[in-house]
């Protein structure tokens, strides 16, 4: 990956760099035609604010603010709007510790940190690479107020952090990152966060929208948090950890590399950031493969330094090392995109099983289109984003899928019923009876009986006003019956 090592770059080596930085970001256009579950709510979220509607006061919305306002500048969109502004991110993040690395270290770890950061965020399972979630959006801010913590501008630091805070409230341990580095400066770090989190939210209240934030995002998200599906969770996160670092071993073993050589100002330092990262990682003991993106960056930074100096010092066996250690993930992840640029070209469905609910998804969309009058409102029972992004509809209420209804995590209501959101839920049951979305899709019922709407004796009830018009292999279509199926969005209470 390294065309040299010294700080002596020929252009041509730094356009060969470059272009293999953005070779590997538009890699993602293979999914061009596929949603994930981690971007397909974003998206949605996305095209209800297009059409006027405030989160969390007309739309639950269990996440930041900034994860649903990142898909607005591609219109909502999914295919190529969707993926190349996803490329331009990767690209811009790449860019971003390319600097960083050129101002701690040199030339050399900066191509390398950014060759790496574009490599592994390529090649991994596409649920943790692919979708933007919450921890992808963190990387990009999480870079910046770290370098501005190197460069000693606190302020900055704080402005970056709280940008990151407002993507993902693990961002927090970013601003601790900056606290520890820049700690005869905290009162200016301390500025540079509240003031942007204090118009955020002064923003939220003057919409109406705060007393929604508070439950959806911080009382929704504290108890999933507490509430992991995992059985095991200290043995789930180190088998998984362990399994991570396996297909990031080139990372880990240059990381390594590094730190034996660092001085002991420079390990401190960067020992603190990545102990910070992992400890967001860790946080609601779930372990998800996207989680480890915070962490990613960190090490990405350390093991640039630790390859340019084993190049440096063992070129051939380091050479050889790192070219078999980047095999592994790029043989094990690489055929999916040349599979998935066949389907693409031949207009193909892939053969994949972790799609099937996007494809489900794209059935029940066309088979609405083919019904659907200007002003219909969709309701969707079960956790299947898709079906608002592919429609573009929106829902008849605050409620749209039926995690906050049933009070069991999309996480696990694929095929458990533990309910962790109880008298909430059924409150938010009487909310959604009072509502009439013209068609009612229940994308859940098939797949976990225990949790279909007819369970619930109110949703039950409110359902018999709807006729089954059309089923999918996964999902169940109603239609409302009678001649008030042209139902407006209500107003909320």
């Amino acid at each position: 990956m390294l065309m040299a090592v010294s700080n002596d770059w020929t252009p041509r080596a730094r356009l060969l760099a470059a272009c293999a930085v953005v070779g590997l970001a538009c890699l993602r256009f293979a999914h061009i035609h596929l949603l994930w579950a981690d971007e397909n709510y974003h998206l949605a979220a996305s095209i209800f604010i297009l059409h006027g509607e405030v989160p969390y006061r007309n739309f639950w919305y269990d996440k930041p603010p900034l994860d649903a306002l990142y898909y607005v500048i591609c219109g909502g969109y999914a295919g190529w709007p969707l993926r190349i502004l996803d490329a331009a991110y990767i690209v811009a993040a790449c860019a971003l510790i390319w600097r960083f690395a050129r101002l701690w270290w040199g030339e050399a770890e900066a191509w390398a940190a950014a060759l790496f950061l574009a490599f592994f965020t390529t090649f991994y399972l596409p649920s943790g690479i692919i979708p933007f979630s919450p921890d992808a959006l963190t990387m990009l801010p999480e870079i910046a107020a770290v370098y501005c913590a190197y460069r000693r501008r606190a302020f900055w630091a704080g402005v970056w952090a709280a940008l990151a805070f407002f993507a993902n409230p693990k961002a927090l341990f970013v601003l601790v990152v900056c606290a520890v580095w820049l700690f005869p400066q905290l009162p200016m770090l301390a500025a540079g966060f509240v003031i942007p989190v204090a118009i955020g939210f002064g923003w939220l209240a003057a919409l109406g929208a705060w007393p929604g934030y508070v439950e959806q995002v911080w009382h929704w998200g504290f108890i999933y948090a507490r509430n992991s599906p995992q059985p095991h969770p200290f043995e789930t996160g180190v088998r998984t950890t362990l399994d991570w670092l396996g297909f990031q071993a080139a990372l880990a073993v240059a990381a390594i590399y590094a730190f034996l050589r660092l001085k002991h100002d420079v390990r401190w330092r960067l020992g603190v950031w990545l102990i910070f990262s992992f400890a967001a990682v860790c946080m609601g003991l779930r372990f998800a493969p996207h989680y480890y993106l915070q962490f990613l960056p960190a090490l990405v930074f350390v093991a640039a330094r630790g390859t340019a100096l084993a190049l440096l010092e063992r070129k051939r066996t380091a050479l050889a090392i790192l070219i078999l250690l980047l095999l592994v993930p790029a043989v094990r992840f690489g055929p999916r995109y040349a599979l998935l640029t066949l389907d693409n070209i031949h207009h193909r469905e892939p053969r994949w099983n972790d799609v099937i609910l996007d494809l489900d998804s794209r059935q029940v969309a066309a088979e609405i289109r083919a019904l659907r009058h200007p002003g219909d409102t969709l309701f969707v029972w079960g956790y299947r984003p898709s079906m608002y992004v592919y429609t573009r509809m929106l829902p008849p209420g605050l409620l749209w899928d039926s995690q906050p209804l049933t009070g069991v995590p999309a996480d696990r209501h694929l095929h458990a019923t533990t309910v962790v959101y109880g008298g909430e839920a059924a409150s938010n049951r009487e909310l959604l009876i009072h509502t009439h979305p013209t068609f009612i899709v229940d994308g859940l019922g098939l797949l976990n009986p225990r949790l279909a709407p007819s369970v619930y004796p109110e949703v039950r009830a409110w359902l018999a006003h709807y006729r089954l018009v059309a089923r999918t292999k996964l999902s169940l279509i109603y239609q409302k019956s009678g001649e008030a199926r042209h139902s407006p969005r209500s107003p909320l209470p």
